[in-house]
């Protein structure tokens, strides 16, 4: 949405009163300066957004639509603003909010420029505008370059998940006349890729051919971050119990089991009655420490790890290594069973060796009917998958080494 944050202030006063009379008084702006605001809101979403009747202007469906997503982005901004001057609430606009997350993000006014494609003057301008009008300093000049103030760093956070609720607003105005606008953007951890995300992708996109997905790998925390910015608009793979912050929500779909893996014609292999402490004298792949998959690990063997281990978060890196060599390593059983031709899975079972796997979303976060849409086929194929074999159902026992 190109809408100024002048505007849907209006549009939301509108709203509210059904009444320009009242939404100019309330707005501080003429009557004329209300009619042409909502006049170019409309141009610009594409659809009607109030009907009239002799109460007064009501809001149509796009216009509760709209409404309600405004409402929600103009919240989050005033919410970091609430210890600003109150000019900052009038004046602030969306290029000075843009710059601000830049420069709070790059740490230098020329790097923030380059990001933006503007000018440096220009991207300075906007931030020490932006900071006269909320009456606080946003950055702190050292010799070692800027530091964004607590404020800076709050309002940028807040004005990430504004814009960003404006895209979702978009998206459902689009939908609401027929057209598919935007994209679903997912943090896969490795679990998700191996067989859950692409199912559910391919299924969704039989039901919406050329539907855009953006699906971004890396590691929890960075992952984590991006959902926390609006960047990414869900998270799937092995839940965090307890949660690791309050502004997140997770929803459980099923527990999945960490197995012991190695070569297929590894001796360890064929033998019985294994036991995990046994095999802290072999060499080992693991995930890094802060990962559900490596605690399982490091519990199993009771506060004596291996010493020979090497670190990855490739399922492709440590497929190779083990079946080149004698290592061993933890991987989930979907994952397992996907790398059969390769990899065995040894006949021992690891004590307390479930995990919750699921989706987590931003608290709060309200999806477009596309991403609602999606969320249901994620449930469904992981219902499925259970339904299988392929993986263990939600709250299953494991039996200790």
């Amino acid at each position: 949405m190109t809408a100024s944050i002048r505007h849907l202030r209006m549009f939301l006063a509108l709203g509210r009163s059904h009444s320009v009379t009242q939404a100019a008084a309330d707005s501080h702006v003429s009557q004329p300066a209300v009619t042409q605001a909502m006049a170019k809101l409309a141009r610009d979403s594409g659809h009607a957004l109030f009907r009239r009747s002799p109460q007064g202007l009501f809001l149509t469906e796009a216009g509760e639509m709209l409404h309600r997503r405004a409402a929600r982005a103009l919240r989050m901004l005033d919410g970091a603003m609430a210890d600003m001057d109150r000019a900052v609430r009038v004046q602030a606009t969306w290029p000075q909010l843009a710059a601000l997350i830049a420069v709070t993000e790059t740490g230098n006014f020329t790097l923030a420029a380059h990001r933006l494609g503007l000018a440096q003057p220009t991207v300075h301008r906007s931030t020490t505008m932006l900071e006269q009008a909320a009456g606080t300093d946003f950055f702190q000049r050292t010799a070692h370059g800027l530091i964004s103030t607590r404020a800076a760093l709050h309002l940028a956070q807040a004005a990430r998940l504004a814009m960003a609720e404006l895209d979702q607003a978009e998206a459902d105005l689009a939908t609401l006349g027929g057209r598919e606008v935007g994209r679903i953007v997912i943090g896969a951890l490795p679990l998700s890729r191996s067989g859950w995300l692409p199912r559910a992708i391919l299924a969704f996109r039989r039901a919406r051919p050329g539907f855009p997905f953006q699906v971004i790998e890396g590691r929890y925390d960075e992952l984590l971050g991006g959902l926390r910015r609006g960047e990414i608009d869900m998270m799937l793979g092995a839940l965090r119990l307890p949660s690791p912050i309050q502004d997140i929500a997770q929803e459980r779909l099923f527990d999945d089991e960490v197995v012991v893996v190695a070569r297929r014609d590894h001796p360890l292999a064929r033998g019985a009655g294994l036991d995990i402490r046994a095999l802290a004298s072999c060499p080992w792949v693991m995930p890094r420490r802060s990962t559900p998959l490596r605690a399982i690990l490091e519990a199993a063997f009771a506060g004596h790890p291996p010493a020979d281990v090497i670190e990855t978060s490739s399922v492709i890196t440590l497929r190779e290594i083990l079946r080149q060599g004698d290592h061993l390593g933890g991987l989930s059983r979907m994952q397992a069973e996907i790398e059969a031709d390769a990899l065995a899975i040894l006949p021992l079972r690891l004590p307390h060796a479930m995990r919750p796997i699921g989706i987590t979303t931003r608290a709060g976060w309200e999806p477009t009917r596309a991403q609602s849409a999606f969320l249901d086929l994620l449930r469904d194929t992981a219902a499925r998958l259970v339904q299988a074999g392929l993986h263990p159902p939600e709250g299953a026992k494991t039996a200790p080494s």
